[in-house]
């Protein structure tokens, strides 16, 4: 049992390259090899999950052409370790709650500019594929990508065999 409060309220996007391969953003200043993540961030109070999803997509990615894809049902958790649970990123929460979305981008990739607000949360950015996602990401988060991997896969290409 934890005194900690409970989740963090979260949303997560997948942003889908017309030919369904998904952006993947490389955390600024972490080591390897699980520094490759989705764009994701806190909801703000009152704010619609949509609308939060979009705000995350466009401040951490600089791209706001998206059309919606779906999302996915209820909550899907994960806890922070505990080294990060008194640091910033875990701003005393004993984990985050997430609800996550699937987008279409339809613009330019001139349109990604990961310095466009603030502090840059990614340094590199490529297309890859939904189903490596999980073996990329930091492994506390591991179990919510493979939850948002099956939720998205109909929207996902796949690799072919060399």
């Amino acid at each position: 049992m934890t005194d900690l409060p409970d989740y963090r309220p979260n949303v997560g996007v997948v942003l889908f390259h017309p030919d369904g391969r998904v952006w993947l953003g490389r955390r600024t200043n972490t080591s390897g090899p699980y520094n490759w993540q989705f764009p994701q961030g806190g909801v703000d109070s009152g704010e619609d999950l949509e609308t939060a999803a979009r705000r995350e997509l466009a401040e951490e990615t600089g791209a706001s052409s998206a059309s919606y894809l779906g999302r996915t049902d209820g909550w899907i958790t994960y806890d922070y370790p505990p080294e990060l649970r008194g640091r910033k990123a875990g701003r005393g929460f004993r984990g985050q709650k997430q609800v996550w979305f699937a987008f279409r981008f339809d613009g330019d990739e001139a349109e990604f500019d990961l310095e466009g607000h603030g502090e840059p949360e990614f340094e590199a950015w490529r297309w890859g594929y939904l189903a490596e996602a999980p073996d990329l990401i930091v492994p506390f988060k591991r179990s919510a990508y493979e939850t948002v991997a099956r939720a998205f896969a109909a929207f996902a290409a796949t690799k072919s065999a060399p």
